[in-house]
């Protein structure tokens, strides 16, 4: 339970604990987020990590000068293509004995199939908007593997959904994160991102209990 509320604090408190981190690790700070994004990518196993919020809140740090905007996008849309292609590899070298295992509850042979199917229509959509989407974030590229989705065209929807997902949200911070209204409610706005972010996946949830 410390462990859960700790976890709790940090994510609804990004603003406070992120400024404590450039105050003391100075440049380290852009590793630091990078090792936090490249994970939370680039392994199945490590959804929980802040993503949305975390870069909306590093572009408001940016805006009173504890970063430097430009390098602070590069540095995570270079970890977000990286964690997505590792994520990817994962899923087409190990994805079957994985699922086979069974050891992540919701990696289930039904669904993989089922998602397979989709994304011979829509595999590149998928890769771009699952970015905006907590779980399927780090879901999708894994599954793109599984479903040998080329290469190329990974790459191609990978890239293109980094750098609008990174500038987007790291803009919107660096505009709007210092704003007094928002600086005041900032943790109302983290809950509220998040809950977007996975209104997508609920609705879809929804929809499949209904038609099962």
């Amino acid at each position: 339970m410390d462990l859960l509320a700790q976890f709790i604090d940090i994510v609804l408190h990004l603003d406070k604990h992120l400024i404590l981190l450039v105050q003391e690790y100075g440049l380290w700070i852009y590793a630091i987020l990078f090792a936090i994004v490249f994970g939370e990518t680039g392994f199945v196993v490590l959804p929980f990590l802040p993503g949305d919020s975390l870069l909306f809140v590093a572009g408001a740090v940016a805006a009173i000068g504890g970063m430097d905007l430009t390098v602070l996008m590069v540095v995570l849309i270079v970890a977000a293509i990286l964690g997505n292609t590792v994520n990817y590899t994962i899923g087409r070298v190990f994805g079957e004995r994985i699922v086979a295992a069974g050891r992540i509850p919701f990696l289930k042979p039904s669904a993989v199939m089922a998602t397979q199917i989709f994304y011979e229509k829509h595999g590149g959509k998928a890769v771009v908007l699952s970015r905006f989407m907590p779980l399927f974030r780090t879901f999708v590229p894994f599954v793109a593997g599984m479903a040998n989705m080329g290469y190329s065209r990974f790459t191609a929807f990978n890239v293109a959904g980094a750098v609008i997902w990174v500038v987007s949200l790291c803009v919107a911070g660096y505009l709007f994160g210092n704003v007094d209204v928002i600086k005041k409610n900032l943790s109302l706005l983290i809950v509220g991102i998040v809950v977007v972010s996975l209104l997508p996946a609920l609705i879809g949830w929804i929809r499949h209990r209904r038609a099962g």
